[in-house]
């Protein structure tokens, strides 16, 4: 099993930015896709962004197309996810989630795919 802990949520105004990170420990983390999701208040968690095990792939969500980017550091075991363009909609607890194989098609990308999830860290945008 692997331990996610994320990092880097807080307060920002809109048309913000934040860089969350999220570091893995106790299993082999270059060889898996990678995930952020997210879960807004009396709302279901849903796929912010994902990308596969080199890099090389990526997916987003049509909400932050263009405002967020995740990549990742195999070397230092880290995904990161940057925010720009923060928008109150995007209040949430984000939560980082590793996959059960190297990447996945866009019908794969759901939360059953992935098997190891941090605490989540929560992001608040004021307007």
């Amino acid at each position: 099993q692997v331990q996610l802990v994320e990092s880097g949520g807080g307060l920002v105004q809109a048309g913000g930015s934040l860089r969350l990170s999220c570091l893995a420990s106790g299993r082999t983390f270059s060889g898996r896709a990678m995930a952020w999701f997210r879960q807004a208040s009396g709302k279901e968690r849903e796929i912010v962004a994902a990308i596969n095990w080199s890099g090389g792939d990526t997916y987003y969500a049509d909400s932050v197309k263009g405002r967020f980017t995740i990549s990742r550091d195999n070397a230092k075991n880290t995904v990161y996810l940057q925010m720009n363009s923060l928008k109150p909609e995007d209040t949430a607890v984000y939560y980082c989630a590793q996959g059960r194989a190297t990447w996945y098609s866009a019908t794969d990308l759901r939360e059953s795919s992935f098997d190891s999830w941090g605490q989540g860290t929560q992001v608040t945008v004021s307007s």
